[in-house]
């Protein structure tokens, strides 16, 4: 298949900065001279952030990897995974083809994105939410026929279901991904015939992890979860090697030799656990009050782990949160492990006072139906 950047390009292409700084610890994972080995995840993460790899993403990530624009290139036109022309804007639909899924209604399911998206693959719905392609094995057999719409699968589909899942996008809800048919896994149509202990878990693994990240059809700015880089932590940007050698100016660090350390002295138990100092802490509970905890998943922004978080941290009630002030507001936001600024952002508050009052928000609503996850 001949495969061509696309006809129209934008003018330029940036990574956010948070993007930028995921990159830049990226690059600094190989040894100096071999940056280029990072290639792949650059583009991808390029993708993933516009939803297509554009020519200014590609020339853009060969810069900060100091190779030469057809090298760039030919990763991106050569893998499959990459889409080189614009795509939907809310999702674009990957439909397996192959074997399995064409004999279980593979081709019931292209016929409902000819409909619903466009004609043809690779092409923008009237709308610009939605585009399709259909795709080789994705792998999911025993749950054909399926469909991966961005990061998630959705299996035993019907033409229906693909329907209303479509439906469901358009208006701004995500449905919960993996079997649509009421199975568990991939347990024998019929049910269980082995194995039938009572389960407790409400998703299997695979779709609980799906549903604990919530990023099936998101566009990755940089800010869903912590860089993880311990090694350039404690290092000054510099603008050159110790040997001389020039170091990619979108690194902006040079690369960290390793020191061999006989025994290291561990810092100070109190020292380590200390919370960051900023602002004042909320008033906190032991244990949620007699009743039980509040859903705090119905309040954007939080999920199944900041709820946890939350509750370690002694907060179990919307009426708590909604009655924090700007300096405990800040407080939160710093000890949020892996998640600061999370309050701020999705203005906790103001959520938390509308339904410790009893009422709702657009996003509880959803939770409610079982829309969101």
């Amino acid at each position: 298949m001949l495969r061509r950047l696309h006809h129209e390009q934008p003018e330029s292409f940036a990574f956010t900065p948070a993007n930028q700084e995921w990159a830049r610890g990226q690059i600094s994972k190989y040894p100096a001279g071999r940056q280029a080995s990072a290639v792949i995840p650059l583009l991808w993460r390029a993708q993933e952030q516009e939803g297509w790899l554009t020519r200014p993403a590609i020339e853009h990530v060969a810069d900060m990897l100091g190779m030469a624009y057809i090298r760039a290139l030919e990763v991106a036109t050569f893998y499959f995974m990459f889409q080189l022309q614009p795509v939907g804007s809310v999702a674009h639909v990957q439909v397996c083809g192959t074997l399995s899924c064409m004999i279980c209604g593979a081709e019931d399911l292209i016929g409902v994105c000819q409909d619903k998206i466009a004609a043809n693959p690779h092409t923008l719905s009237s709308d610009g939410k939605f585009s399709w392609e259909e795709v080789e094995c994705l792998g999911a057999c025993a749950n054909a026929p399926m469909v991966q719409i961005g990061k998630d699968y959705y299996e035993d589909l019907t033409a229906e279901k693909l329907a209303w899942i479509l439906d469901e996008l358009a208006a701004g809800r995500v449905p919960t991904p993996g079997p649509q048919n009421g199975r568990f896994t991939s347990e024998p149509a019929g049910g269980v015939t082995s194995l039938e202990g009572e389960r407790t878990e409400a998703h299997n693994g695979s779709v609980a992890r799906a549903v604990a990240i919530g990023d099936t059809v998101k566009r990755i700015d940089g800010t869903e979860v912590p860089i993880l880089t311990p090694w350039l932590q404690d290092e000054k940007p510099r603008s050159g090697r110790a040997d001389g050698k020039p170091v990619s100016p979108f690194l902006g660090k040079a690369p960290v030799e390793k020191p061999v350390v006989a025994e290291p002295t561990p810092a100070p138990a109190a020292a380590a656990a200390a919370p960051a100092t900023e602002g004042t802490r909320p008033a906190a509970l032991e244990a949620a009050r007699e009743g039980g905890a509040d859903d705090l998943k119905r309040i954007k922004g939080i999920g199944p782990k900041l709820e946890q978080l939350c509750n370690r941290l002694g907060f179990y009630h919307f009426d708590q949160i909604a009655a924090w002030t700007a300096d405990e507001v800040a407080w939160v936001d710093q000890n949020l492990e892996g998640f600061k600024g999370r309050v701020s952002r999705d203005e906790w508050v103001s959520q938390a006072k509308l339904l410790a009052e009893g009422g709702e928000t657009e996003f509880s609503k959803r939770v409610d139906k079982g829309d969101v996850y």
